[in-house]
């Protein structure tokens, strides 16, 4: 149970530290809490809305690994590095990617509460 206590609160300083000062997870953070009303009127289910929602946490999900990387790149070598420049770009890569995703889903819930569900 220790373990558990101490990986909640090593999560709750990488989320205080995060939100205080990393400008992409503070507008993640933002877009999560527009979303969370805006996914309730555009969601045609229950289902629908955990899916919307979901979609923007994973951006969250993917944002916090890639700043992860990008730290312990920072730590390793400061200089510039091939191989650091390619760790950090597929770190933002992955960020892209979970972007579109997410685009993706609230595209088709935005469209499926216009048009209707698709037969």
């Amino acid at each position: 149970m220790k373990r558990l206590i101490d990986a909640f609160w090593n999560s709750v300083r990488a989320f205080q530290r995060l939100a205080g000062s990393e400008a992409a997870f503070q507008q993640e953070l933002i877009l999560l809490l527009i979303a969370i009303p805006v996914g309730w009127l555009v969601a045609a289910s229950w289902v629908g809305y955990a899916l919307l929602i979901a979609a923007i946490l994973f951006v969250i999900l993917v944002e916090v690994l890639n700043t992860g990387i990008e730290a312990t790149c920072n730590a390793v070598n400061r200089e510039f590095n091939i191989d650091i420049q390619l760790a950090k770009d597929c770190g933002s890569l992955a960020v892209l990617i979970s972007f579109v995703l997410a685009g993706g889903v609230w595209l088709f819930a935005i469209l499926e509460r216009l048009f209707g569900a698709p037969v």
